[in-house]
């Protein structure tokens, strides 16, 4: 795959992450913990110190990344990729297909995790907390309650670890067309184009569900959607990050309803279901900033984070559509002079 030629920046918008997009957001959190691993190996002086903010003073509204050390865009994908293969040595989950572990087995996962390395403990964090099962009557037998994002439980012979450990790591999908014709993509030009053009979604390979144009519903096509003919392909660059980037959502418990169920950053339960909110932010952050800021109690108050150059925020809904779950096109949260 040819470009044109680039020169090196140290500030990148990222065209392809829309703003409403949850698998866009993950795909921000995945690149940024992906140059976060990539620059343990670099000398002080040589690492990226990756940052993202929003342009909000240029639309239409996308990401922008910042970085210490100047890169092309072939650069930042290529350093992404390495990133993604540095993290996923730990997306490794055996013969276990859905995240439907008992109590103990939970427990002994994340235990194991803390002697393993950090990454690893990170992403079971993220996962499942020991302390939340789906029913208090059979602590012994009952399944977690595992991520709320985590919409795959074995419906259509969609698997979620299963997904996990496969999708990042493959570098890219297979050759787009036939015979001479046929296109053969990297691993960074995946990454590329997911990062850096408006998503085609032409990939045949597996997703979380995190892309609400997933949401395919029979009353609105020509077709079935399940039917080669007709079935929506995927950003593949864009899951491979997203994968990555869940594991920036560390899970904790809480007490809601009398149970014990878990809570993420960003994440929040009412009368109508689970929703995940993200804010848009004017300086450049860091993982761990952005991480605290979907952590902030006010997250969801209108310009209840003003003060810390949040200016939007996010919220997309989880819904089901029959036995599949999906999440919305994100909405804003209205802030103080927003038209109602």
């Amino acid at each position: 795959m040819t470009t044109a030629r680039q020169d090196p920046a140290t500030e990148h918008r990222l065209d392809g992450l829309e703003p409403d997009n949850l698998l866009a957001f993950l795909a921000l959190l995945g690149l940024l913990r992906a140059l976060e691993a990539t620059d343990r190996a670099r000398e002080a002086a040589d690492r990226l110190h990756p940052r993202a903010c929003w342009s909000l003073d240029k639309p239409p509204l996308r990401p922008v990344l910042r970085l210490a050390c100047p890169l092309t865009r072939d650069e930042v994908a290529g350093e992404a990729a390495q990133g993604i293969n540095l993290l996923t040595k730990v997306h490794d989950f055996g013969k276990q297909k859905d995240l439907n572990y008992t109590r103990q087995e939970a427990r002994e996962l994340l235990e194991q995790a803390a002697d393993t390395g950090a990454d690893r403990a990170i992403l079971l964090a993220a996962l499942m907390t020991d302390a939340a099962i789906k029913d208090e009557d059979k602590p012994d037998t009952a399944p977690i309650d595992p991520t709320p994002l985590c919409l795959l439980f074995g419906q259509g012979h969609q698997h979620f670890l299963e997904r996990l450990a496969r999708v990042p790591a493959e570098p890219a999908p297979p050759p787009r067309g036939r015979g001479k014709k046929a296109v053969t993509l990297t691993a960074a030009d995946c990454l590329a184009e997911a990062l850096f053009a408006p998503w085609h979604r032409d990939d045949p390979t597996s997703s979380f569900r995190w892309d609400p144009e997933e949401d395919v519903r029979y009353a609105l096509m020509a077709g079935n959607p399940t039917d080669p003919a007709y079935k929506l392909g995927t950003q593949h660059g864009a899951n491979r990050l997203a994968a990555v980037g869940l594991a920036a959502l560390t899970l904790a418990p809480e007490t809601r309803a009398g149970r014990v169920r878990p809570t993420q950053p960003g994440g929040a339960w009412s009368k109508d279901g689970f929703s995940f909110a993200w804010p848009v932010w004017r300086d450049p952050a860091s993982l761990s900033a952005i991480r605290a800021l979907l952590g902030h109690p006010d997250l969801r108050e209108p310009g209840g984070l003003s003060h810390l150059g949040v200016e939007h925020v996010f919220a997309a809904q989880r819904i089901s559509v029959g036995k599949f779950m999906n999440f919305t096109r994100a909405r804003l949260i209205e802030t103080p002079g927003d038209p109602s």
